[in-house]
């Protein structure tokens, strides 16, 4: 079989490591799909760049249109990010009858949906599988894997960056301010960090794992979205003493014909898997009906771990050639989207109060958790020496996020309460 040419969208970070492993890992590859794989064009801004991989500089061109109407070129492999233009080149590149590889979690969440339409009406795959955890192979696992089961529930770690500045901050007791700055210094962080620090690259990813997961067609705002900019170290040290350990996971729950999906900072119980799941990694927890629960777990982003999810792909891309199916692995959602109301998710909550230091402050709380049904797993209370304030720490047994509301509303509206600190959801029970 002829050789497989390969045009490469963007020689960053990632595309350099695709470069690399298409190069070193020449001899596997014609083992894996019988026959050689070259790269003939890399699309780049300067070809004039000095970069940390070598490269032919024959090879490089700052004009898509070599890549994209260039007939010999079987697969375009798209690392460069961003929507629009993107958009605009995979588009063409798919309806010239070329597959595609893309690593782009945001393209994919905003409008995967149209470009896997385009690519079955012109017969080509469009594969996506590092566009979530970098190196772990999720997406693969729940469409392949996974691909009898009824998936329940996914939850998990799907940022390294919030990790990483969780992880430090728990095990250091340093402030989020001073570790955001040491996670940009190190090149965890971006220089604006908001898309990953606010939940935004979370949600993204979850957008697309529940897609999949639950064969329903989830758009992005239907993911409700909270950061962890406003976690401090005085709440995960409260956490640490009832038995919780505080991560930011993205959550998808089905239940019957009804979903939610949601990112937060959450506790997790110090015996929950997830909970041990440090630094930059990601993890993915994922609950059937037949298998249980099973999870997948690795780096979550770099050079070589994304570029082996990329490459992986593109074998896949290569065999479905071979065999002359490109083009049906696409599979239409099977269930239409219904989300869950709020009276329909239910969670335990931590809640850091401070109350006035006075007799019966603390009936008075409890007889508004009460009024709605909702009872208490662990309590501490501990007097703050300045302004006669206490705090009182609460976590509940499950609420329903309506109940959750309305107790909130209550506790604002009581005379004794000074301020709310501090909410998040809870999973597990505590050690």
């Amino acid at each position: 079989m002829e050789a497989i040419s390969i045009g490469l969208l963007g020689l960053g970070t990632v595309g350099s490591g695709v470069v690399q492993i298409i190069k070193n890992h020449q001899d596997k590859l014609i083992h894996q799909v019988g026959c050689p794989v070259v790269i003939k064009k890399i699309l780049v801004q300067d070809v004039h760049k000095q970069r940390p991989v070598h490269v032919d500089t024959n090879l490089l061109t700052s004009d898509p249109d070599d890549i994209l109407y260039d007939q010999d070129i079987d697969v375009v492999i798209e690392v460069m990010g961003g929507i629009g233009n993107t958009k605009d080149y995979l588009l063409t590149a798919l309806q010239k009858g070329k597959h595609v590889v893309t690593a782009n979690k945001d393209l994919m969440a905003l409008h995967g949906s149209e470009l896997l339409t385009v690519a079955s009406e012109y017969g080509c795959d469009l594969y996506y599988e590092a566009s979530v955890a970098g190196g772990i192979p999720i997406l693969r696992g729940l469409v392949d894997g996974l691909a009898s089961d009824r998936i329940t529930q996914m939850m998990g770690i799907v940022n390294g960056t919030t990790n990483y500045i969780l992880t430090k901050m728990s095990d250091e007791g340093r402030s989020y301010e001073e570790v955001l700055k040491e996670a940009q210094e190190l090149g965890f962080a971006e220089a604006d960090p908001t898309s990953d620090v606010e939940g935004l690259d979370a949600a993204r990813k979850m957008t697309i794992l529940a897609t999949l997961g639950f064969s329903m067609h989830i758009d992005l705002e239907d993911v409700k979205v909270t950061g962890i900019s406003t976690v401090t170290e005085e709440d995960l040290r409260y956490g640490k003493q009832l038995g919780y350990t505080m991560k930011l996971i993205g959550f998808a729950h089905r239940e019957g014909e009804k979903v939610e999906v949601s990112v937060a900072p959450t506790f997790l119980s110090n015996n929950h898997p997830l909970a041990s799941v440090q630094n930059e990694y990601n993890a993915v927890y994922v609950y059937g009906e037949a298998v249980g629960e099973t999870m997948f777990y690795g780096p979550g982003a770099g050079s070589l771990p994304t570029a082996t999810s990329i490459v992986s792909d593109l074998v896949g891309v290569i065999k479905n050639l071979r065999l002359g199916v490109n083009g049906r692995s696409a599979v239409t959602p099977q269930y239409p989207k219904k989300l869950k109301e709020n009276e329909e998710k239910f969670s335990k909550y931590f809640l850091r109060i401070h109350v006035r230091d006075e007799v019966g402050v603390f009936a008075d709380i409890t007889s508004i958790f009460a009024k709605y049904g909702v009872s208490f797993e662990k309590i501490l209370q501990l007097p703050i020496k300045k302004n006669e304030t206490s705090e009182i720490v609460l976590v509940t047994h499950k609420a329903s996020l309506t109940n959750y509301d309305k107790i909130i509303l209550e506790l604002y509206d009581l005379q004794a309460v000074k301020e709310i600190k501090s909410a998040y959801r809870v999973v597990g029970k505590s050690i």
